[in-house]
């Protein structure tokens, strides 16, 4: 079991078990949603996630990809957000990684972690050699699995891998 918990400490929760994936996700609404370049956030299956104790509140967002509700649950006292609930995947917590106690108990590997929306990377943002990374959602909207890149050196997003990025997603009908 890790634990986690709001700033505060009024909300805590614990999860059973590795995550599923280890997303860094670069999108707007990740962004916005942590003040920061991405979102670090560990992926689980409902059952393996538990509420310890309090009682978050939950904002309703629409996904402007997916068109799907996104349930982000926080603490009213401190405004620290802990987990999002998914329509599109009702089977998965997705934890905001910075709230366990041990925010580094989990093993980035090539294989667990991925990262999401290239085409919206901050500039400057460096992406690791050898992981998979998605101009824009790992899942497309109708449920394909989108293609990676996989760089072979680390890379920096600048102007020209934006436009890239951007680039191929309107080859794909997806940009």
């Amino acid at each position: 079991m890790h634990e986690g918990r709001c700033l505060c400490g009024n909300i805590a929760f614990a999860v059973e078990g590795p995550p599923n994936d280890i997303i860094n996700c670069h999108c707007y609404f990740c962004q916005r949603a942590t003040g920061s370049a991405y979102l670090v956030e560990t992926m689980f299956d409902i059952d393996k996630f538990h509420l310890l104790y309090g009682t978050p509140r939950v904002y309703h967002h629409i996904s402007a990809g997916s068109g799907k509700a996104i349930h982000i649950h926080f603490c009213e006292d401190c405004g620290t957000k802990t987990h999002m609930r998914f329509d599109r995947f009702p089977t998965s917590v997705g934890v905001f990684s910075g709230t366990f106690d041990q925010p580094d108990w989990f093993e980035r590997t090539h294989d667990s972690a991925l990262h999401f929306f290239l085409s919206t990377a901050p500039k400057g943002t460096v992406l690791p050699a050898g992981y998979a990374v998605y101009d824009a959602h790992y899942w497309q909207a109708d449920g394909v699995v989108a293609t990676p890149q996989i760089f072979d050196v680390n890379v920096l997003v600048t102007d020209e891998v934006q436009a890239k990025s951007r680039e191929r997603l309107r080859g794909s009908g997806l940009g």
